[in-house]
Parts: structure tokens; sequence; C-alpha cells
């Protein structure tokens, strides 16, 4: 295990000497990185910029309690950190600043995130997973305020449960559970609920997490009284300090500017979480903030002149220069020789990051003004092409925008004319689409050979006579066979351990397999999903419950912000294969309708969303993902759990496959397309159809993200000429957006002697009780009677008007 040097008593003055005037470098790199990096903003090279300066001298400290192996969950200002640990260079920071799409250039997102949004690589090429324990390790960050509060949850967990769950092979991910979670937040983001939900969740799991506070008094330019009770948030947690009697945190505070004490400070913060896995809070006061929020804003507008000037005398990187001199480390003279060289030194990485990146985009321009040249001398039009030629050739600096928006408003101009010229610049622009496109747009999902879609579907098999059994017991005995075979697996929420979730199905496996592997969480939605997020970004393979789907809202915004961006946003560079197990479909009442479906598919791309219709495939569904690198959302129905379904006997190998409808009913009249519960009331509804003569023919959409990447649905309408969706969303919801995948992406259009039709619930939550319901969901009268329409459209001889 690494240990982290006492600067006091394990090495000379000497060796002292060098580390404090090392850190100072640090600091005034970064601090001019901060300054030039404004200033890039204003002259428009960069479109925003969010910066570190004032919190220099706190991250120096906390680099050096930091180890390999450990992890960090953190704030947009913490550049001077990633510097200090080896994993950003001031080339690498400007090139994040221009969004450099190159992640070899650009590491911490592919230009896909703004400065200031820190990432370390998990992976190899290939998507396996690189050695954690040797390198440091930083989360992707979000945006979002306090945000990156649930995933540090998870992140500290890991550790208590490699140190404390036996048969985990840890190699790669953990050394006996000694990592740390490191978590930074700004003061006035603890204003936010996903903090203190964090902190109340760390305090109950005892978790090795230390969280570092970076109080600078300001939120942008709302004071801390205005977002804090006694405008200290140390001083209202008192009552979550431990104590002889009770667990809890332990809570440090000290000044930002203090070098010396922050050392101490963090160096104690680490040895209390490594060693006792208790969660640690460092609030760092006296904090500022030179160059106010960001490049949006001037705190002169809210700030006084009073303020304004202590700032500038306790300036962390002012008063750092101050106790260096005092103490006889270095000379005023040494300090300004250092200065001036790193003032160089990033002056110089700046123009080389902005270069490197302009590079190829000039490469481009000069291809395309050779381009236009050809084209304008054989055309008719070669005024008006060679004035975009000329507007082009103007723009010195130009971004891709420039390029390819000039290269096809000239392609306008040459629309009715055949010339070899015209086809190249057609060409060119599709060939610049085809290598640039995915600079923006790739590793939504996994594209390597652990894609959850590339694994092939295994039916389930049956006895002869085979028991029919609660479809809950069918669960429950995957679930068991998952946990046996899988030691990295585990499952967590609310009512989900001791009495094995709420329908049973997960029913004795706590005793079975242990507290810490089938565990009960609070009612605390967002931090169960960090819980997950985190743990699987080290390795484990956690699988997150949410008691209903009405309850996902809770979590949404985490679900969507960092679950489904995480791989996108890190170029493929960290994955967090996530299970989330919750239930819905058919249930009653404003507060458990179960239905927003619509609202979930369009925040959580990135996320397969699966609809499994009964146990079984939701069964094949776990066994399947546990076998890939995405994330995804399982749904089971609510109403399935007591519905008997027969054993199967090859539980274990399963596999429902994603992204792949199934028919589970032929017929010849129309396509009826569903999923989950509503598919039983459509199955039953088909037997009263064919009594009347017409025959539906009826498919399983069994995932909507992905959705019917065989295009099979098609083929049902080109052979039904006729489609209707049918499920309990509102309108508008994934009626619609299921409609647009078979008429837009399918171009089932083509096929249609009717009019595409959906039915699904009204506008309204579903009343409660069996007759809101009825009134407020599609029901078998409402299917029948929908379908009998279209057939009486059709043909109103043989299917008369029915009411």
């Amino acid at each position: 295990m690494q240990t982290i040097p006492n600067l006091k008593t394990d090495i000379s003055f000497d060796d002292f000497k060098a580390e404090v005037l090392n850190d100072y470098r640090i600091a005034i790199k970064s601090r001019e990185c901060s300054l030039l990096g404004r200033r890039e903003v204003l002259t428009g090279k960069a479109k925003f910029g969010i910066f570190g300066d004032g919190k220099e001298v706190p991250q120096l400290a906390m680099a050096k309690a930091f180890l390999k192996g450990d992890w960090r969950s953190g704030y947009y200002r913490d550049q001077t950190f990633m510097m200090a640990i080896g994993e950003l260079t001031i080339e690498q920071f400007f090139a994040g600043l221009y969004a450099n799409t190159n992640l070899e250039l650009e590491p911490m997102s592919a230009g896909r995130q703004m400065g200031g949004h820190f990432v370390t690589h998990s992976l190899n090429e290939d998507g396996s997973w690189k050695d954690l324990t040797k390198q440091y390790n930083s989360s992707a960050d979000i945006s979002p305020t306090a945000g990156q509060m649930p995933r540090l949850l998870g992140l500290a967990q890991a550790s208590k449960i490699f140190r404390n769950v036996d048969n985990i092979n840890a190699n790669n991910f953990s050394i006996n559970g000694n990592e740390v979670a490191w978590g930074t937040i700004g003061n006035a983001s603890t204003s936010e609920g996903l903090f203190f939900e964090t902190i109340n969740a760390a305090g109950v799991l005892q978790v090795p997490m230390v969280i570092s506070i970076w109080d600078d008094e300001y939120g942008i330019s709302v004071h801390a009284k205005h977002q804090t009770t006694k405008e200290d948030i140390s001083e209202i947690l008192k009552g979550f300090q431990r104590d002889d009697k009770h667990k809890g945190y332990e809570i440090l505070r000290v000044k930002g500017w203090d070098y010396a004490n922050l050392i101490e400070t963090y160096q104690e913060a680490s040895n209390i979480a490594r060693e006792e896995h208790v969660p640690v809070l460092i609030h760092v006061l006296e904090l500022t903030q030179p160059q106010g929020h960001s490049t949006s804003g001037s705190h002169e507008r809210y700030k006084t002149a009073e303020r304004l000037k202590w700032e500038i005398q306790h300036d962390c990187n002012l008063k750092f220069r101050e106790w260096i001199i005092e103490s006889g480390i270095a000379t005023n003279e040494t300090l300004t020789d250092i200065e001036r060289t790193i003032k160089r030194d990033v002056r110089e990485a700046k123009k080389k990051a902005w270069n490197t990146f302009l590079k190829p985009i000039i490469k481009d321009k000069q291809e395309l003004i050779s381009l236009l040249t050809q084209v304008a001398s054989s055309s008719p039009n070669k005024a008006f092409i060679s004035k975009i030629k000329d507007e082009l050739t103007r723009i010195d600096e130009p971004t891709r925008k420039d390029i390819l928006s000039n290269a096809r408003k000239a392609l306008r101009y040459v629309i009715g004319e055949s010339s070899k010229e015209k086809q190249q610049l057609s060409d060119w622009i599709n060939n610049i689409f085809e290598k640039i496109q995915p600079d923006f747009s790739s590793h939504l999902y996994s594209e390597t050979d652990r894609s959850n879609i590339l694994v092939k579907e295994v039916k389930p098999t049956y006895d002869n006579d085979a028991t029919q059994v609660d479809a809950r017991i069918i669960l429950r005995d995957n679930f068991d066979i998952i946990f046996s075979n899988h030691p990295e697996a585990l499952v967590f929420g609310e009512d989900t351990g001791n009495i094995g979730d709420v329908n049973q199905g997960l029913e004795g496996l706590q005793e079975k397999h242990g507290e810490l592997r089938i565990a009960d969480a609070g009612i605390r939605e967002a931090t169960i999903i960090g819980q997950g997020i985190g743990m699987s970004l080290r390795g484990l393979r956690p699988i997150a419950e949410i008691q209903y789907l009405d309850y996902i809202l809770y979590a949404l915004q985490i679900i969507s912000d960092d679950l489904a961006t995480l791989h996108y946003r890190t170029k493929g560079k960290q994955k967090a294969p996530l299970i989330i197990r919750t239930r819905g479909h058919r249930l009653e009442g404003i507060w458990h309708s179960g239905s927003q479906m619509g609202g979930i598919l369009n925040l959580v791309r990135g996320v397969h969303v699966l609809v499994p219709r009964n146990m079984t495939k939701a069964a094949g569904f776990y066994n399947t993902l546990l076998q890939g690198d995405d994330p995804a959302i399982v749904i089971e129905c609510l109403n399935g759990y007591r519905l008997k379904e027969k054993m199967p006997n090859n539980l274990n190998a399963i596999k429902t496959p994603i992204g792949v409808v199934e028919t589970v009913k032929e017929g010849t009249d129309i396509t009826l397309v569903s999923y989950g519960s509503t598919l039983r009331i459509v199955e039953q509804t088909a037997k009263d159809l064919l009594a009347i003569g017409i025959d539906v023919e009826i498919i399983d959409v069994q995932s909507l993200l992905p959705f019917d990447l065989n295009h099979d649905i098609v083929k049902s309408v080109a052979k039904t000429n006729r489609v209707m969706i049918i499920d309990e969303d509102v309108p508008g919801g994934a009626s619609a957006y299921i409609l647009n995948e078979i008429l837009n992406i399918q171009n089932a259009y083509q096929y249609l002697d009717s009019q595409p039709k959906t039915l699904t619930a009204k506008a309204h939550r579903p009343a409660y009780g069996n007759d809101g319901d009825y009134f407020s969901k599609p029901s078998a009268e409402d299917i029948f009677e929908a379908v009998y329409d279209v057939m009486h459209e059709l043909n109103p001889t043989d299917f008369p008007k029915l009411r």
C-alpha cells in the first residue's frame, strides 16, 4: 500500500524545499492557464470558460494525499489537482478549451465537454479494463451542480465491497479496499438536495469518502447568506460528527490559503477514510474566485469593494508565496524568476495547442478552396461560387462549420449541372461528414465486442412435465444463479434485502448471499443510482433497484446527465454497465401510474430501456446484460409476479436479445405493436377479433432502446399493410416514438393502405381504482373497437359501423 509522505518528518529540508517550490510552480501554472483561458474566450477562440483560479493551494494538498487506485468525483474547478497528479498538461488544458476532437490531444472528452471537466482513462482500446490500482483515477465530470455527489458514494462503497465480500476478483480494481473516493464541490452547491442525500447515505453506509467543500462565500452572484443556514455548511452538519456512541463523519475545517495546515488536514482525512472506512468532510474556508464564476460575467458586479480588496489580500497563491519567503524556502527573486518562466511556458503551450487544433481545419479549407476553384471554372454560376470561395479565403481561423457550410452552399449553384467537378465536390462533402461526424457522435453505446446487442439469443427450454410457478419464482431462482456465479454482482434498493423486494423476486437471497450483496437502502433514489454508477466504474456489476417506475423520476437527472452520457462524454474511455431494475405498467392511481415511458425514452439515450412482457423474458435480459458493457433499465410487469409461467430447465443460460422484437402471433389483417403488460391485453383481445374474422399480427417490442435493429416490424407491415401502436403512455409518448421508428427509420409508410394508428392512455395520470384504470388506459374493449374501426374503414360491408 502506498503511503503519504509527511513533509515535516519524512524528508530532508532540501527535498522539502524542492517539493514546496514544485507545488508553487503548479499553482502558478494553473493560475496562468486560467488567466489566459479567459482571454481566449473573450477573443472568440473558445466558446466558454470556467476555471479553477483561487482554489490552487488546497488542491495541491489534496493531490498529495491522493494515491494510485484512488478515485475523484469532482467539480469543474479542479484543474490544479489534475495538474498536480500529472493528468493534465498545459496543452491539454487549452485543447479542451478549443474543443479539439482528437482524444490523444484532448483526453478529457475529445472536445465533447467544455473545459474544466476532467477524466482519466479506465479502458484499453478494446474496451477491457486497465489496471486501475496502478493509476490515478478521475470519474468523468458533469456540469449539473452536485450531480457528482451520488456517483461519489458508489465509488467509495466499492472499496467497502472489495474489502468485505469474499471471492471477488479484485485484480485491476482494488487492493483490499484501501482506495479512497475524493469528492469536491463548491459551497453554494451544497444547497442542492443531491448533496444532502449523499452526505446522509455515506454516513449510514460508512464508506471511505473524503468530500472537500471549496468555500468562497458565493454561488455565482448569490452570497452564502442566501444559500446556507448560518452561512456555514460545516456548522449545520455538526450533527453528523461521529462520537464514542455514534458512527458518522469526521468533520475538519481549514483555511484554503494555509499551505502547511492544508497538507496536514488532507493527510489526516486520508488516513481516517483509508484505514477506518469513515467518511470525512473537509470545509475549506476563505477561498477566493479572482475572475468570478465564469467568462459569462464579472464578479465586480456583485462583490463589494471591501470584499474585492479582501480577496486580493487572501488570494491563496499570494499567501502561499508570502509563506515561502517567510519560511526561508526561497527569495522573492527566485519566485519572480519561476513566475516569469511559467508565464512564458504557458503562452507557448497555448499557442502550440491552438496551432495544432487549427492545422487539420486549415488543410480542409485549402482542399475546399481548390475544389471550388475547379467547380467555378466549369459552371455558368461561376460568379456566385467564386464569391463563396473568396469569403472562405478571407477567414484566417475557420471552424469546420465555416468550411462545410460554404461547401454545401456552393453545391446548390450546380444542382442542375452534370460535371466531374460537381461530383468531386459532392464526394468531398460526403467524405468530410463520414470522417468528422463520429468525432461528435460516436460511443453513445459500446462499440467493442462487449456490446450487449451482440449477445445471441438463447431461448428457454422446458421439461415435458415443467411445472407452472408464480413468475416471481423464475426471477428469484435466476437471481440466485447470478449471485452464485458472479461474485462481483450485487443488488440494493428499498426493501430489496431483508424481505427480498416488495414482490419477493429476491426472497431468501440476503440470507444466502449476505447483507452487503443483497442490501436494503434508504428512500433515496438518486443515490441508489449513484451507488450503482460508482461501483460499476470500479469493475463491480451492481443492480440498482428502484421500487416502482414512478420513483425513477427522483433519479432521472442522474441517469440522464451522468449514466447515459458517460461512455459518450469520455469517447469510450470509461464505462458503467449498471443494471437498473424496476417495475411498472398497468398500475392504478396518479402516483403509481408507471407509464411515463416517453419522458424516459427521450432523456436516457445511452441507456438501454427494456420492457419484458413476462419474468422469463426479464430473467433473460438480466443474463444478457451481465455479458456486456452497456447500462440498462429493465422494467418488469408489476401485475405479472403472481401470474403462472412454466419453469425453464435452463435458467442460467437464457438470453433475451436486446434490440430484437418478437412476433407472438402471426396474422394477416393488421400489425399490432405493444409491450409489457398491455401486450397481454392485446393477446387476449386478438382472440375476440379472430372470432369476428379479423386476424391480427402481434409484435412484442421487448426493447425500446435500442428499437427493432433487424427491422422486423416493417416486414410485418409489408404483409398486413396496416399498423397500430398500443401502449399505456400518454398521447405522443412512447407510441409516437415507436411510430416514428416504424415510419421514418424503417420506411414502412410505403406499405400502408390505411392510416397508421396509435392507441394510448389519456393525457392525464391514471385515476385510482378499477374504473379509474378502465377510463384512463387502453382496455380490451378499446383495443377491439380501435382495430374494428380500421377494418370498418377498409370494408364497411363486412364490418359495419360498431357504434
